[in-house]
């Protein structure tokens, strides 16, 4: 299958032919950034996060989501931020909350998918089931105002920092307000309440450092936009990615077909699933993977770099900016045989060689929900196959790239129940 690549590939793509295959030097959203290549770019990156490397927000999302940020940075107790471990996002915590995740998919299923266009659909699921598990909050408007300002707000990650009215940073600046405000009232609301709870969010209002210092309201809100940016965006588009593929692989959706199938008859009428199924979905998890190979939900990481370093002979001054992309590895012959080939296989047995395979990042950064996200679309994909047989309406759907990559058109599907 020839896949339409996404701008973001074809850049570095260009580049590192065009210059090195090592690095080579761009300018983004005003900035001069480095771009590190290949599995000893990812490495060099990941080993030296905190000791090279510094966090660095984009100053339109900066300025769209988190307008407080470093004044909080300054303030808060360590606790608030690296050192505050997402119990909740941990496999042996996250297992309780399988049943909840397939009976949300099975009732969004039934209800949401007659005539459907998938990327939509999962925004609005990823975004239910994120609000459900995270804060126990199953009654958030997710057709009206919040929905459509978190859209605004997500938007304007990626745009020219420009606040001026009319422009995509404005509108987002505004839907961030009213995202924000909900959230708010929402911690408060929990502060308020003194109940204890499993939830990440009744986790937070309680949590406190070696001082006994709490985190700030603002802080607890500049998470969870986090989080909910990651369940619209990045989530959904993985889950849309996967039924983009299996659409358009009628082999490989028979293969996930007969292994989801081997779990349905082994289960009750009405039994949820649980863990222990998860874990025998290693074919579905292999095509999971390999289309985050292929289409991976970022363009990778930017960080600060806080002192003058060499890299493969070049010299990079201190305060540029440098980007690991998970595409420099991803579509490389050397690591992946035949990249453009949609081949699940090529996870069995070890798999690939270390930071060659970086979805989810590395290092100290590496991504804190990456088992949340194993979870959810494993649930996803056994209800979706279970349930219909799928088939692209548009049958050469590019893909494109805004916050995260997606089908052009939002992927319509005519689906067939089985």
């Amino acid at each position: 299958m020839e896949l339409d690549r996404l701008g973001s590939e074809k850049l570095v793509k260009e580049r590192m032919q065009k210059y090195s295959r090592d690095a080579f030097k761009t300018s983004l959203f005003g900035e001069k950034i480095a771009v590190l290549c290949g599995a000893q770019g990812n490495k060099f990156i990941f080993k030296n996060q905190n000791e090279l490397f510094a966090r660095w927000s984009l100053p339109s999302l900066a300025k769209a989501i988190y307008p407080d940020l470093e004044r909080t940075r300054c303030q808060e107790p360590k606790a608030s931020f690296d050192n505050f471990q997402y119990d909740i996002l941990k496999p042996d915590a996250l297992k309780k909350y399988v049943p909840v995740m397939d009976s949300l998919a099975r009732e969004h299923l039934e209800t949401e998918w007659r005539v459907v266009e998938a990327l939509p659909s999962t925004k609005k699921y990823a975004l239910s089931l994120a609000c459900m598990i995270f804060m126990n909050r199953g009654d958030l408007d997710h057709s009206g105002d919040f929905l459509k300002s978190l859209s605004l707000l997500t938007k304007g990650i990626l745009s020219l920092p420009v606040n001026l009215p009319g422009t995509t940073l404005n509108r987002a600046v505004g839907g961030g307000r009213v995202v924000r405000r909900e959230l708010l009232r929402i911690v408060q609301e929990r502060r308020a309440a003194e109940s204890e709870g499993e939830d990440l969010l009744s986790k937070m209002v309680v949590a406190t450092n070696q001082d006994g210092e709490y985190m700030s309201d603002s802080t607890i809100v500049n998470v969870f936009i986090g989080l909910l940016i990651g369940a619209e965006y990045e989530l959904s588009s993985l889950i849309t990615n996967v039924i983009y593929y299996l659409a358009e692989l009628p082999h490989i959706y028979h293969q996930v077909f007969e292994e989801q199938m081997e779990i349905a008859k082994s289960k009750g009428p009405n039994e949820l699933l649980a863990m222990e199924d998860l874990e025998k979905m290693k074919y579905t998890w292999n095509v999971v993977r390999e289309c985050m190979r292929l289409t991976p939900p970022s363009i990778g990481g930017i960080s600060e770099s806080i002192a003058e370093f060499t890299y493969a002979g070049f010299t990079i001054p201190k305060g540029w900016k440098v980007l690991w992309t998970p595409h420099s590895s991803h579509m490389n012959s050397n690591y992946f045989p035949e990249p453009e080939k949609f081949d699940p296989l090529r996870f069995e047995g070890s798999g690939p060689e270390p930071y060659t395979y970086v979805p989810f990042g590395g290092g100290p950064r590496m991504c804190p929900g990456r088992n949340y996200v194993r979870l959810v679309v494993l649930v996803f994909t056994h209800n979706l196959v279970k349930r219909f047989r799928l088939e692209k309406v548009i049958p050469n759907e590019k893909m494109v790239f805004s916050v995260s990559p997606a089908p052009a058109s939002g992927l319509p599907l005519r689906v067939h129940p089985h």
